[in-house]
């Protein structure tokens, strides 16, 4: 995997050396040689040369104490020493032999069974500590034998010891036990075997130059390290390949694991590194007086540990792991911004670092780039923090004491960096910096400041901008946060303070115009003196300050320079179209969206008439909206509109007609009334300018036309106008349709047959009118219009025919006759006169044949009646009533249609009612007898 790179990090920091002679006070002649450590929670245990255990405690890391010394045999020196915590045991291998010792070394060692020539022993990870049945698995390599020894821990505090073989393995060099799995070394490889059944599978086999065999478990409890060399390879409990290999510098004499770093000891000194990538971080030389190996150990009980001890042959040192935090800390204070990334990331995936430190560390990261001038990055990783506020860095934007000034925490972080200060300082601080560095490099003297400010300092305004463009980065996007209402109105308004710094107007105007939490009271004065007041009115208009707003519109309208519309459509104007507009009619525009939502009767028509002096739809917008509470007040707005705005007046009463279903007589001849005089006024124009080309002509022709069309359905609609004083307005005009819906109005019927025939000439109308009335008289006046028309004109005998043709058979023809005149050709009428008498003759005919028929049916109805009241009724003896069930014998009695059969007591009872004696409703269920159906 290469050569490693050179280290750079502290991730074990030193915490103090012991003596083990000095602390135990052993005499200076009788020198202890160390051959095994291991750590069990803050203990530490110590087997030398000799045969002795040796117990320190570790409470105060710094300050180690001795607790107790231990002979187990003179002649037994100590090769490895496991905690059984689970079993309240300490198991060492000495000389061969498997020992046990309470954790305190209290009591003398007793041998565990009687095995010999151990050659290796590893305890199961994650022995049971149930209180129930505390238990631990041990396996044991005894010559040509692998074992599994279970100890299960008595009520009497003594061992269970149950022995058994799981395979037959030579050569043991070392082991591990993870899950079902024992990992074996021998000189040859790696092998796998099933501690439940013995069976076994070859990981892979060792080069026959390679050094000593080791075999370490890492926490988690489900990865082996196996070592080859100087590589350590990773495999799962399975024996397969997970994760990277990890390349050692020197072939280790011991290995230890503190999560997330491995740790290994060889060549006189340890070295440090990242078990997830294999980097190298950390480099310890050890000084040693002796040859001998180097030992390392830890506390194998899992993730969370922070000791490593260091042994040698006379001395042992203890080692802090350094927390993420420190390390992070360390960096930043080198001001190596890549390299305290770097670690939180690596921390961050290790999860050795919580949220919210990961949200602090990106905020500490944040405030020490923004005052090294580098914004951009500053801010990108103030939006990586969760738990920074928008109101930290409201002091880079306005000094204290200020609005908000109590809402800025008081936070310090690890104190890198000096309190948040106006922008303006923080940017000549950081240039007297770069200045000083740059002399400071002309001198060859190395400093912390970016290269890329040194090789081409920027200026003072790019560096303000810059930052402000940042910042205002960061508070749109603070925007989305729930902040309480006081810090959004920083926020908003200090956005605003920014646009207007750099002058982007549509940003401003984009702010004001949209919901926002901006404080007015900061922003109004500022806002009129740089001359923004579009900003300002859209500011008012939000905020509910209809008034001011609409009189900064007002005033825009009235100034705004020809021209000027340009700088608009390029700045762009809220909530209105792209297209090309003047100033005035964008202010006319935004003092609309105002209005159309106001309420106020006195401000909508104080500001209606420079609105609609701008442009008239948007004043009948504003007066037919929809979107205000309460509708204005109809006799107000019909007094302020102007009389020479005719549009306006027209729209807005059809719109208080038409949708607000209006039903007061006044504006209803109101209306009609303006559209009769705007239609008089139209044709008469018309009529005045015909020497126009014919488009125009056509698109005149097509507004009269538009115009009377909804002068006449009104007309037709309405019955709450006056029609005499529309009448009085038309009388001299042309409007003869008009005038024709109007007598209709007033019920002059001959007056609308003497228009529609004589007038317009419309005999269609003229007949559906006459049958709209319903009478046979109508007819005949129509046709006495059509034969005599007066006033000089000939007589219209083609409609006159017609009229006859559709209508003559339900005409009297003797008055037909008398109407007819002694001009009209007989060849025009004949054929229609001849039909009209054929008709009625037909009609005389038909009337009689009915009379006839009905007298016949009468007859014979009369016949069938008088047969069923003189037919024949036999009683008997047994012959009871219908309806009281009661026998006849000599009663008189009545019979009914239905042949049912009641007593005359019975019949006088039910006098009035028209059922039979069985219950038979003779008036709706109707009786028909074949025989009365007689043809006579």
């Amino acid at each position: 995997m290469g050569s490693q790179p050179a280290a750079s990090r502290t991730a074990l920091e030193p915490l103090a050396t012991l003596d083990p002679a000095a602390l135990a006070g052993l005499p200076v002649s009788s020198p202890l040689t160390v051959r095994a450590a291991a750590l069990s929670a803050h203990l530490l245990y110590l087997g030398t040369g000799g045969g002795k255990l040796l117990l320190f405690s570790l409470q105060d890391p710094s300050t180690p104490e001795f607790l107790r010394i231990l002979p187990i045999g003179a002649t037994l020196p100590v090769s490895a020493i496991l905690p059984l915590p689970s079993v309240a045991r300490l198991l060492v291998l000495a000389d061969g032999l498997l020992l046990l010792a309470d954790p305190l070394l209290s009591r003398p060692v007793r041998r565990l069974g009687s095995l010999r020539n151990v050659a290796a022993v590893a305890a199961r990870r994650g022995c049971s500590a149930d209180p129930g049945s505390p238990s631990c698995s041990i396996a044991v390599s005894v010559g040509k034998k692998l074992l599994r020894v279970d100890l299960t821990l008595q009520d009497s505090d003594e061992l269970d010891v149950q022995t058994r073989e799981i395979a037959a393995v030579e050569g043991v060099k070392a082991l591990a036990w993870v899950d079902d799995s024992v990992f074996v070394a021998t000189a040859t490889g790696y092998s796998l075997f099933s501690s439940s059944d013995g069976e076994g599978v070859d990981i892979f086999t060792l080069p026959e130059s390679s050094g000593h065999p080791r075999v370490r478990p890492l926490s988690g409890g489900d990865e082996v390290m196996l070592l080859v060399d100087n590589v350590g390879v990773v495999v799962d409990k399975f024996g397969q390949p997970a994760g990277s290999s990890l390349v050692f510098n020197t072939a280790p004499d011991c290995i230890a694991e503190v999560f997330p770093h491995v740790i290994v000891a060889g060549d006189s000194k340890v070295d440090v590194y990242r078990r997830r990538n294999g980097a190298h971080l950390q480099t310890i030389p050890v000084a040693r007086t002796s040859q001998g190996v180097l030992i390392v150990a830890g506390d194998d009980d899992g993730i969370g540990t922070e000791l490593v001890v260091v042994a040698t042959a006379y001395k042992v040192f203890c080692y802090h792991k350094v927390s993420a935090v420190e390390q992070i800390k360390a960096s930043l204070r080198r001001k190596n911004y890549k390299e305290a990334i770097s670690l939180l990331e690596e921390f961050e995936s290790d999860g050795e670092i919580s949220k919210d430190m990961i949200s602090f560390v990106h905020a500490q990261l944040g405030f020490l780039l923004f005052f090294d001038m580098r914004f951009e990055d500053a801010v990108n990783h103030f939006l990586l923090s969760e738990t920074m506020q928008p109101s930290e860095i409201f002091p880079f934007i306005m000094r204290d004491p200020n609005r908000w000034s109590d809402l800025v925490p008081r936070k310090r972080y690890w104190g890198l960096h000096p309190p948040p200060k106006p922008l303006e300082e923080v940017i000549d601080g950081g240039l007297v910096t770069v200045q000083q560095a740059l002399f400071l490099k002309k001198a060859g003297v190395d400093t912390v400041v970016d290269e890329d400010f040194l090789s081409n300092p920027p200026s003072r305004a790019d560096l303000l901008e810059l930052a402000i463009r940042n910042i205002i980065r960061y508070l749109c996007s603070s925007r989305m946060k729930n902040l309480s209402s006081q810090e959004m109105e920083g926020v908003d308004t200090f956005l605003m303070y920014l646009y207007r710094a750099l002058d982007l107007v549509h940003d401003m105007e984009k702010l004001a115009s949209s919901q926002n939490s901006c404080v007015v009271d900061e922003l109004e004065s500022l806002l009129d003196d740089s001359g923004h007041l579009r900003t300002l009115a859209f500011l008012y208009g939000s905020k509910g300050m209809c008034s001011k707003a609409l009189a900064i519109w007002r005033v825009l309208a009235r100034n705004y320079s020809a021209g000027l519309w340009k700088d608009l459509s390029e700045n762009g104007s809220c909530g209105t179209s792209v297209e090309k507009r003047s100033g005035e009619e964008i202010a006319a525009t935004e003092a609309a969206k105002i209005l159309k939502a106001s309420s106020d009767e006195d401000l909508v028509l104080e500001h209606l008439g420079w609105v609609a002096d701008i442009d008239q739809e948007l004043a009948i917008a504003i007066l037919t909206s929809d979107m205000r509470d309460n509708q204005l007040s109809p006799e107000k707005v019909v007094a302020a509109i102007d009389t020479e705005k005719v549009a306006i007046h027209q729209r807005y009463l059809q719109w208080l007609i038409e949708d607000q279903g209006c039903d007061d007589p006044h504006y209803h001849t109101s209306y009609a009334l303006s559209l009769a005089k705007s239609a008089i006024e139209a044709v008469h124009m018309e009529s005045k300018y015909r020497g126009k080309d014919d488009k125009e002509i056509d698109s005149d022709a097509q507004f009269i036309y538009l115009l009377r069309e909804k002068l006449q359905l009104f007309l037709q609609a309405s019955d709450l106008y006056d029609p005499e004083d529309v009448l009085d307005v038309i009388a001299e005009s042309e409007l003869w349709l008009e005038k024709a819906i109007l007598y209709r109005k007033m019920g002059q019927e001959n007056i609308v047959l003497q228009i529609l025939a004589l007038k317009l000439e419309d005999s269609e109308a003229a007949e559906q009118y006459c049958a709209e009335i319903g009478r046979d008289d109508a007819y005949i006046q129509l046709l006495s219009l059509y034969l005599d028309p007066q006033n000089g004109k000939e007589p219209m005998f083609t409609a006159a025919v017609r009229l006859l043709h559709n209508h003559g058979k339900s005409l009297d023809p003797m008055q037909v006759l008398e109407r007819l005149s002694p001009d009209m050709p007989l060849q025009l009428a004949s054929d229609t006169i001849l039909r009209m008498l054929r008709a009625r003759v037909h009609h005389h005919r038909q009337g009689q044949i009915v009379h006839n028929l009905s007298r016949a049916t009468n007859l014979d109805a009369r016949l069938t009646r008088l047969e069923e009241r003189s037919r024949h009724v036999q009683l008997t003896d047994e012959s009871i009533c219908d309806s009281c069930r009661a026998r006849l014998g000599t009663k008189l009695f009545v019979m009914y249609p239905d042949d049912s059969v009641v007593c005359y007591r019975c019949y006088r009872n039910q006098q009035g009612d028209s059922s039979s004696g069985r219950g038979r409703g003779l008036r709706k269920d109707v009786i028909f007898k074949q025989s009365w159906l007689v043809s006579r």
